[in-house]
């Protein structure tokens, strides 16, 4: 363990590995793990079921606004309904990267996820965790993968392994690659002062001892002059 509680971003386009490793990391500190993510995913769901139209900005936030959203590991439950298997799937995959560009959205969603960190001991896993969410972290993680091991990676998860081609989870990471990586507001990049990592070909335990060495390195109690 480390001295004191730190915040912790990991950040990285789909299919880098952001989930496994910062579950892991917030395991092996006693951390809570925080995937923002889930909760653009959670308004998106929302805004489907209530045939909230996706061009409706004004409804859009309104809706981010009120929904209760709870986050409990992998359980997400939106206004007492557990939804975590239901937003685990292309369709809110996309329909999530088209919340995500909506400014009022992202202000609401923000200020949730920073007052889950306020008071440290969490590690949170998103794309502008680094960036926008919690800039001054005690510790900030870019995690990479090429295109080709991303989708791989992709398409071996349970949702994405139904009739779903190789070809097609591709062709949707780029989608969301390109959506990320070009909004207005809070774009996919990584954040000043951040560890690059690049994850191909790389072992699950390797990138968690290299993260979990950065995290223990920075928070661990300075050493007394002699």
């Amino acid at each position: 363990m480390t001295d004191r509680p730190g915040i912790i971003a990991i950040d990285g386009p789909s299919g880098a590995g952001k989930g496994t490793i910062a579950r892991t990391i917030a395991a092996e500190l006693g951390y809570r793990h925080v995937d923002s993510g889930a909760m653009y995913r959670a308004v998106a769901w929302k805004a489907r079921a209530a045939s909230v139209p996706f061009d409706d900005e004004a409804a859009l936030v309104e809706l981010a606004r009120t929904a209760s959203i709870e986050l409990n590991g992998a359980r997400v439950v939106i206004d007492g309904e557990d939804i975590s298997q239901q937003i685990r799937t292309p369709e809110i995959d996309r329909a999530a990267a088209t919340v995500a560009r909506v400014p009022g959205v992202r202000a609401v969603l923000v200020a949730r996820q920073r007052a889950l960190g306020a008071n440290g001991g969490v590690v949170m896993e998103g794309r502008d965790i680094g960036t926008v969410v919690f800039p001054n972290a005690d510790v900030k993680v870019y995690l990479d993968a090429s295109a080709d091991e991303r989708a791989a990676r992709r398409a071996q998860e349970r949702h994405h392994a139904t009739a779903t081609s190789m070809a097609d989870v591709a062709s949707e990471l780029q989608a969301r690659d390109a959506s990320d990586r070009t909004r207005q507001i809070s774009p996919l990049y990584p954040a000043p002062g951040a560890h690059v990592i690049d994850t191909t070909g790389m072992p699950i335990a390797d990138v968690v001892a290299h993260v979990l060495h950065l995290v223990r390195t920075t928070l661990a109690p300075h050493s007394p002059e002699r």
